[in-house]
């Protein structure tokens, strides 16, 4: 089951294609306009958005680019503009496919499988081993000396995204960026609660850490221990 997200204007479209593909298994959540579309963007996740050109607050493609700027999800391009330049223009602003209304929800559920067995294929095996920690991204987990670690899903992709550049100093602003996707604001103290929080797992403290280190007034960085 997928995640998707559908941002289109027309209550008719919008409540007879997230009746379609929950029918066909997944899981739907929807917005009216660009600016709530890019909000749940940010905070929910998706595995893909549906999105429409023609939205009342904020044209389609110019949310299309405001999107590229955060995050790398698929985007399906749903709309009523046929012409060479919209399709252009939203391929080059980072759709990965373009549909034409009107189109059944089967059309729909089929272009959003490809899209996402496409993405799938295209994304190498990530899983990373720094000493004895190794993650998988692919099968969410994570193991000490071994060990499975119980992580919650914020926690893994927090160590994931530290353990990806072991030795290299992080700063909190752009794990917030990166992991909790809020580029224009947040809390550090997320960052230096779910530090604490990951620290705790891996047997280790701030004042005698093993894995995780942090450089004052810049970041923190993943090491093996020594």
């Amino acid at each position: 089951m997928s995640n998707v997200l559908l941002v289109e204007d027309d209550v008719t479209i919008r409540t007879a294609l997230t009746r379609g593909l929950r029918e066909r298994g997944h899981a739907v959540a929807s917005a009216p306009t660009a600016l709530d579309g890019l909000r749940q963007a940010v905070e929910d996740r998706p595995d893909l958005i549906v999105l429409d050109l023609g939205l009342p607050d904020l044209d389609g493609t110019e949310m299309l680019r405001m999107l590229r700027a955060v995050s790398g999800v698929p985007v399906i391009v749903a709309t009523a503009r046929d012409g060479d330049t919209a399709m252009v223009g939203a391929l080059d602003a980072g759709a990965d496919d373009y549909v034409v209304k009107p189109f059944s929800a089967a059309q729909l559920d089929a272009r959003i499988r490809a899209v996402l067995r496409r993405s799938g294929e295209s994304r190498t095996d990530s899983s990373v081993t720094v000493g004895t920690l190794r993650l998988d991204p692919r099968s969410r987990e994570a193991t000490l000396e071994g060990a499975a670690l119980d992580l919650t899903p914020r926690e893994f992709d927090l160590l994931h995204y530290l353990a990806a550049r072991p030795g290299e100093v992080v700063s909190k602003r752009e794990l917030l960026t990166e992991v909790w996707q809020v580029p224009y604001g947040g809390a550090d103290k997320t960052v230096d609660v779910h530090l604490s929080w990951l620290r705790r797992k891996l047997g280790e403290t701030a004042q005698s850490p093993r894995y995780l280190h942090t450089v004052r007034g810049v970041g923190v960085k993943l090491v093996e221990p020594a």
